[in-house]
């Protein structure tokens, strides 16, 4: 999934054109004012506000309010053709940043750790490029901004909201800055990118009690240690192992002292895979696991299941689209990194469900710079010349499959 190493590849700023080199201070200027003002999903309101101003100050047509606080963005070309939407995500996350920078997070425990900052920054540089160079595409594009990736998920209610409708989007793209691979790479490939994310709680109910004398309790630590064992039993027994799959408990809460048998346990965790023939398998399995577990001690169990985000899967076509730009832009073949997998989710999913397209990494890490912490890190950050090859990656897609022909 990542690259050996983080040391950046060169970055030929002749592949990026002088309208978008002359963008990046401005880039780095809005990346740095969304930074300062992180937002939680569904509650972006300054984020947006920020993101409608600029459309408006540039004669952008959008619309806001959607799904609460996103927006739509359209900018048409010199004659009609396809339809191209690319989404950004605009939410930061529950983390206190530790970074020790001029423009760090003014909201406490609010932060800006996944780089949707950038994201804005470069949809919001992409249509100030295209709205001034109308006459380099056909068709239409659609410009995304959405809340919520983070959860509880802000791409489902847009679709629902008809973002992909009036007019109808012929195919979409997207990107994530990604700190597991260096500044001068693209992670591209088609198929699944990225794995389906549900999520469990559990809890165990046994009986408590004195701890020296066990046999008149039902020991509910006992009882969810043994299903943290047998779930791992899943993957490793009942998934074919050319298949990708993982099933984490990352939470167990049990107990108040140390002579005590606790009467209930609580676990939680997550699931993940990539291929959709997966889809209700490990809900079933987990729950057969669970209830044979605790049948057997005498324990009972209260079970929450939520699928949360499907797979993220390229179309092949669109894929293809990305990585032929993408080789104009970056040092071939170095700068291209198809191993790119990861089980991490993303709700950018639900749209590739409805229409072709290819969400793809571009990699901002610079280790010799500091900027390689990984995502939700507190001390997240990337370097900021990605920004300018997001916006000419993004342009050169629009060129290519709006060609005015």
């Amino acid at each position: 999934m990542v690259s050996t190493s983080l040391t950046p590849l060169p970055v030929d700023t002749s592949r990026i054109r002088k309208d978008i080199q002359e963008l990046q201070p401005y880039l780095v200027e809005w990346r740095r004012h969304l930074h300062q003002k992180p937002e939680l999903g569904f509650r972006e309101q300054l984020t947006s506000e920020f993101v409608s101003q600029k459309l408006q100050e540039w004669g952008i047509e959008h619309q806001t309010g959607i799904a609460q606080t996103g927006i739509v963005a359209i900018i048409s070309g010199r004659q009609p053709g396809p339809v191209l939407a690319i989404r950004a995500d605009m939410d930061a996350l529950p983390i206190q940043e530790e970074n020790e920078v001029p423009y760090r997070s003014q909201h406490d425990g609010v932060m800006h750790a996944c780089g949707h900052d950038g994201h804005t920054a470069i949809a919001l540089g992409t249509a100030r490029y295209l709205s001034q160079h109308r006459d380099s595409f056909a068709g239409t594009v659609k410009l995304i901004f959405q809340p919520a990736e983070e959860g509880p998920g802000g791409a489902k209610p847009m679709i629902e909201a008809g973002v992909l409708n009036n007019p109808d989007v012929d195919a979409i793209i997207g990107l994530h800055l990604w700190n597991f691979l260096p500044l001068g790479t693209v992670g591209v490939r088609s198929g699944p990118l990225m794995a389906s994310v549900e999520l469990f709680n559990c809890t165990i109910l046994g009986k408590g009690g004195h701890g020296a004398i066990p046999q008149h309790s039902v020991d509910s630590i006992v009882v969810g240690a043994q299903v943290v064992n047998a779930l791992q039993a899943i993957v490793a027994r009942n998934v074919d192992p050319i298949e990708s799959a993982v099933v984490t408990v990352g939470k167990f809460h049990a107990g108040t002292a140390h002579n005590v048998i606790a009467a209930s346990a609580q676990l939680s965790g997550t699931v993940r895979y990539f291929n959709p023939g997966f889809e209700g398998f490990f809900q079933e399995r987990i729950e057969q696991i669970i209830s044979g577990v605790c049948q057997a001690h005498g324990a009972h169990y209260e079970l929450e299941y939520c699928s949360l985000y499907p797979p993220v899967i390229n179309n092949e076509k669109m894929a293809e689209l990305i990585r032929s730009v993408t080789a104009t832009v970056v040092e071939t073949p170095a700068g291209i990194v198809p191993q790119c997998q990861t089980m991490g989710g993303e709700d950018m999913a639900f749209f590739l469900q409805e229409v072709p397209g290819c969400y793809f990494f571009l990699g901002s890490a610079n280790l010799s710079r500091g900027l390689a912490y990984p995502h939700h890190h507190p001390r997240f950050d990337f370097d900021e010349t990605a920004l300018s090859m997001g916006v000419e990656i993004f342009a050169r897609c629009v060129e290519k499959f709006c060609h005015p022909g």
